[in-house]
């Protein structure tokens, strides 16, 4: 709804999208909102974004997430 500031895609077609980027001195569309990270599956005929849950305990209040990076073992 607000954008995103980066993507990574595995290689089966699953995409993780950061939202949510707040920068001193840069224009957010939604500032009281805490960053979130969504999930979206590239190989469903009409591809959604689900919002991820962030486990209890993580302080929310200050996510502002910058990029993305996918670890695959």
């Amino acid at each position: 709804e607000y954008g995103s500031e980066d993507i990574d895609i595995l290689p089966n077609g699953l995409a993780f999208i950061s939202s949510g980027l707040k920068y001193p001195g840069m224009h957010s569309f939604a500032p009281d909102k805490p960053g979130e990270i969504f999930l979206m599956d590239l190989n469903e005929d009409n591809p959604r974004p689900i919002q991820l849950r962030i486990s209890r305990g993580f302080d929310l209040a200050s996510f502002s997430p910058h990029g993305i990076s996918i670890y695959i073992d």
